[in-house]
């Protein structure tokens, strides 16, 4: 049977000792790694691409969202976000059926947070995992904003906003130049747009956003993702087809066998 390659995130030192004594248990779980923050989680799942990822939401610096977000639909492994959060995030995580165990944690319940992940895993179908997350925090950001009082200070934008994209966050509108984006990553109806060191979830599909979007700069290396070429200082090919993008930020691309063609154009 094949095991689920497994990394747990989480701050906490006894929490990860708590998951990993529970996980190694199993016959079905192999635990690859164990990270402490956000940023140890985004390398793990780019050098070891394991299936499924225990990973705590609130954190210091990246948290678990700020994690999904960074993550390329091409390699966004299975979630179970572990949470201290309250009804309304787990009311979220129920609407868009992703999975979560609550702290303290359970035994119980994360042997079948497990088992949900095998079914998956075992039906082999062409999913995206990303979607449903994304998905998740864009409803609990929302009920969030929703909280707050609103910061109107930003609604009165001038005109001549052709290059620009505007962005909700909590309440306020933000204004993205297009050349200051890194890449885009698409999820469902979901863009996860990456420029200057953040992320910002947006409405959009990504033909509508592609669009808006100066062909000659961006170009789109997946079907889910689009790239800023002015970010690309490397080109990595790699064995099974397809290549790897290395970006100014430090940050990598995975570009799939179908859209090889347009990057080995661009940089012969």
């Amino acid at each position: 049977m094949q095991k689920l390659r497994t990394v747990i995130v989480d701050d906490e030192p006894l929490a990860r000792e708590f998951l990993r004594l529970l996980l190694s248990s199993s016959d079905n779980v192999e635990v690859v790694a164990e990270c402490s923050n956000g940023k140890e989680a985004v390398a793990a799942a780019l050098e070891l691409r394991p299936d499924l990822l225990f990973l705590d939401i609130q954190m210091p610096g990246m948290n678990g969202f700020d994690v999904v977000k960074t993550l390329q639909s091409d390699i966004m492994p299975m979630v179970i976000f572990v949470t201290a959060f309250n009804q309304y995030a787990v009311d979220a995580f129920d609407l868009h059926a992703v999975d979560y165990v609550l702290k303290p944690l359970d035994e119980e319940r994360i042997r079948r947070s497990v088992e949900r992940a095998l079914d998956r895993l075992k039906s082999g179908a062409d999913i995206s995992f990303k979607t449903p997350l994304i998905g998740a925090i864009d409803a609990i950001s929302e009920r969030m904003a929703a909280d707050k009082p609103r910061d109107n200070s930003s609604e009165s934008l001038p005109d001549g906003m052709k290059r620009k994209l505007l962005v909700r966050d909590s309440g306020v509108v933000k204004v993205i130049p297009f050349d200051d984006i890194d890449w885009v990553d698409a999820a469902g109806d979901y863009m996860c747009v990456h420029a200057a060191g953040e992320t910002h979830v947006i409405r959009s599909t990504l033909r509508e956003l592609k669009a808006k979007l100066d062909d000659r700069l961006f170009v789109q290396i997946h079907r889910s993702t689009i790239v800023n070429v002015e970010r690309v200082v490397s080109v990595t090919p790699l064995q099974k087809g397809g290549s790897l993008l290395h970006l100014s930020d430090g940050g990598s691309l995975k570009v799939s066998r179908n859209y090889r063609e347009s990057i080995r154009n661009l940089f012969q």
